[in-house]
């Protein structure tokens, strides 16, 4: 069966491309190929000799694209799709080079053996991605939706930049810093003295802010939340969840824009547990799959045994848990390394 499996591409090019008979040999196998002094090389040889280099990965390969196109019939399409736009820049960033550098960079020998590894790599990624959001409890869901979710925030801020060149000198860039910074303490001590917090915010946004899209309205960001701003925001957002309405921050905060001074003008309620479960999921399903790296083997582990896989070949059988085995090793020793 998995020597079918395996020399499938290989018998049909030879039956049909060639249109040649293929010799049998006196034990009743077929010669793959054969020599005019009568000495030959059988399927059998071919077969036990590939699955001891490089066969159980073209196996495990052959296996996943089965499971897969069939677990993900509906977006074949879009597998294909990513397959041919991802080839296309690579056509146009190495041109008549592409070869060579897909042999140089990748274990892969020719363009179209390259493409079916980006075709695969498309269908693999939709499993890893739903495998790991399946492995999400409840129990999470709900800790994360107490301890991260949170209702729109009104925020206003005051940004003040250190406007240096790049080729500024380090105590030109300090100083830049430092004025930088003593803005920001002013501008907090001219509000603990305020009356009317608001009133005054929107006022010295007008004189200090350098950001020119708020600055005139009050340095109003409007209603925020994770994910609203970009990431060069992350730190203001977060302080602006601690932060109650009506309150201004009294610490810079350091982004890489620059300094800020923030004011939460209101809040709203935040989204019911059910109607932000499934994005939840999603988060942590992205969490797990960023911070455990064998997530990926085990995603592919568990597939191919939901769907029956028996590979018959003993020897085949053996290398495959072998490889398995030391995959995982091999990505937890990485790991107590890195961290």
């Amino acid at each position: 069966m998995k020597k079918k499996l395996i020399l499938l591409g290989l018998c049909t090019f030879m039956v049909c491309g060639c249109g040649k008979t293929i010799p049998t040999l006196s034990d009743g196998s077929q010669a793959v190929v054969s020599f005019n002094n009568g000495n030959s090389i059988s399927i059998n040889d071919f077969y036990n000799d590939l699955k001891n280099s490089f066969g159980l990965q073209a196996l495990i390969s052959l296996t996943d694209k089965q499971i897969l196109e069939d677990k993900y019939k509906d977006n074949l399409t879009s597998a294909n799709e990513y397959a041919d736009s991802t080839m296309k820049s690579l056509e146009e960033n190495y041109g008549d080079d592409l070869l060579n550098a897909i042999q140089t960079y990748t274990s892969y020998q020719t363009i179209e053996a390259y493409r079916s590894y980006v075709y695969l790599s498309y269908l693999q990624n939709l499993w890893y991605e739903e495998y790991a959001k399946n492995q999400i409890s409840e129990k999470e869901i709900k800790k994360y939706y107490e301890d991260k979710v949170y209702g729109d925030v009104l925020v206003d801020h005051i940004l003040v930049t250190t406007n240096v060149s790049e080729d500024a000198t380090d105590e030109e860039k300090t100083n830049a810093e430092n004025e930088a910074k003593e803005k920001i303490n002013t501008i907090i001590a001219k509000l603990k003295e305020s009356k009317n917090v608001k009133e005054t915010f929107t006022e010295l946004a007008k004189e200090y802010s350098n950001d020119e899209s708020t600055k005139n309205d009050g340095g109003s960001l409007g209603y925020i939340n994770n994910g609203t701003l970009s990431s060069a925001y992350d730190e203001l957002v977060n302080k602006a969840f601690q932060l109650k309405d009506g309150e201004f921050s009294t610490e810079i905060i350091t982004t890489e824009l620059g300094y800020h001074v923030i004011y939460r003008e209101a809040s709203k309620e935040k989204a019911s547990l059910d109607d932000v479960k499934d994005s939840i999921r999603e988060t942590l399903g992205t969490e797990l799959l960023s911070n455990d790296s064998t997530i990926t083997i085990k995603a592919l582990q568990d597939l191919r045994k939901e769907y029956g896989m028996d590979i018959v070949d003993s020897e085949l059988q053996k290398q495959y848990a072998t490889y398995i085995q030391n995959a995982l090793a091999q990505v937890q020793a990485s790991q107590t390394i890195t961290n």
